[in-house]
């Protein structure tokens, strides 16, 4: 099937030949090889599940301008973002100019069959990361998007419970749900829409059905922004349809050392379900005898006039002073006073430990602060330790902080100077 040269292998796929460079590459060291049995899979292995689950994968990725995430290190080093496509790309790959947020844009890749796939495999890539829009109309979604997102300390359990809630909200609002796990540690559903609202609209009927969800599972679910206020609760993630945010699509493998899929389920399996039973190898089998339980997901577009009714009956929600997001708490949804420079000054007793490059340095910060204060550290909840990937330029940085509600208030250590300091802007702006 494959032919070598110069250390890499051309896969015919559908008339085009895809160079895969370094094809025996080890990627997943630890993982179970592609038929179940060994150790280890391969950069040309993760090309070929890819191919196998192509259905389901351009199902939830096609057709869509994407950000090409890099790992071009291995998965033990941070990927980079790129949302431009590059220069030398194949004819069989699209391109569509996203507009952003911030009024920048981007000439992004479009993935349309399973010969895109391969070619986005082949540059580093382990998840797609799709826009929630279609190439052919960039300002209007086809797909609300609920990313159910546990607090530390949260059982699975919690967040099926969640899940089952905001599958009757959307039921009730006419919409239909299509569950998948995120492949990390939550659960996503889609929900395909007619494509006929903007952006901010979808945000606003997604925040909608958060604050439902949290209204009718208060302790369980949240749709509070601010991350040290949620406590050990199920954050229903209603800012994942902004328009500068792309999440991991159905069949997306993802960078931990199992190779755990983003997978889609049917409803009646979502209970009995765990993420660390999809794996790479686990769902080419999966896929091979049963296909994609998402299957329907495009002939289920609904309207967003019920969730935007509902938005509408619960009155405006709390907003995040103005400057909030580019403090790098980003969003709306929570309490707190704005400082005088506007930005949000929270009503928690908070203290930032350490700003990293990576996450391994995050961790250890963490565990020398612990070391450095072992009584207060004694106190702390699970969801009061807050370790955070920030968007930096082209890749994540880690941002380490510590909500002492739960220490006496006479024994909380001060803010002290950072264990690590990472700027990830130096250099790249005058002064």
């Amino acid at each position: 099937m494959a032919a070598k040269a110069d250390d890499a292998a051309i896969i015919e796929v559908d008339g085009h030949a895809i160079r895969v460079s370094h094809p025996d590459k080890l990627v997943f060291p630890e993982a179970a090889g592609r038929s179940g049995e060994g150790r280890g899979l391969t950069k040309r292995d993760l090309v070929e599940y890819y191919l196998a689950v192509a259905d389901g994968a351009l199902r939830g990725a096609g057709g869509r301008p994407m950000v090409l995430k890099r790992f071009v290190k291995g998965i033990d080093h941070e990927a980079f973002f790129q949302k431009r496509v590059p220069e030398h790309h194949p004819d069989f790959i699209d391109t569509a100019t996203f507009h952003y947020a911030r009024g920048t844009s981007a000439e992004e890749a479009v993935v349309r069959d399973a010969a895109g796939l391969a070619w986005v495999v082949n540059l580093g890539c382990l998840d797609l990361n799709p826009h929630p829009v279609r190439a052919e109309d960039l300002e209007h979604p086809d797909e609300l998007r609920v990313d159910l997102d546990p607090m530390p300390g949260v059982e699975w359990s919690q967040i099926v419970d969640a899940a089952f809630i905001a599958r009757e909200v959307l039921e009730e609002h006419g919409l239909t749900a299509w569950p998948k796990t995120s492949g990390s540690r939550g659960m996503h559903l889609n929900v395909r829409i007619e494509p006929r609202w903007t952006y901010p609209e979808v945000r606003l009927a997604a925040e909608a059905l958060a604050r439902e969800v949290a209204n009718r599972a208060p302790g369980l679910a949240t749709a509070r922004w601010w991350k040290e206020e949620r406590g050990e609760t199920v954050f229903v993630d209603f800012n994942q349809n902004a328009k500068d945010r792309t999440v991991a699509s159905a069949y997306s493998v993802r960078p931990l050392p199992d190779a755990r899929v983003s997978t889609p389920l049917d409803w009646s399996e979502v209970r009995t379900a765990r993420p660390e039973q999809f794996t790479v190898a686990t769902v080419l089998r999966r896929f091979a005898e049963r296909g994609d339980p998402a299957a329907g997901i495009d002939d289920a577009a609904g309207s967003l006039d019920g969730l935007l009714a509902l938005a509408e009956a619960l009155g405006p929600a709390e907003k995040a002073p103005r400057g909030a997001s580019r403090a790098g708490d980003g969003g709306s949804g929570g309490a707190g006073a704005a400082g005088s420079d506007g930005r949000r000054r929270s009503s928690m007793p908070l203290i930032e430990v350490a700003r990293t490059e990576t996450k391994p340095e995050a961790l250890a910060a963490l565990d020398a602060w612990r070391a450095r204060h072992p009584d207060a550290a004694a106190a702390l909840h699970p969801a009061d330790v807050l370790v955070d990937g920030m968007r930096g330029a082209s890749s994540l940085w880690y941002r380490v902080r510590v909500n002492l509600q739960h220490v006496p208030e006479a024994e909380r250590p001060s803010q002290e100077a950072l264990l690590a300091d990472y700027d990830p802007w130096k250099g790249r702006f005058p002064g």
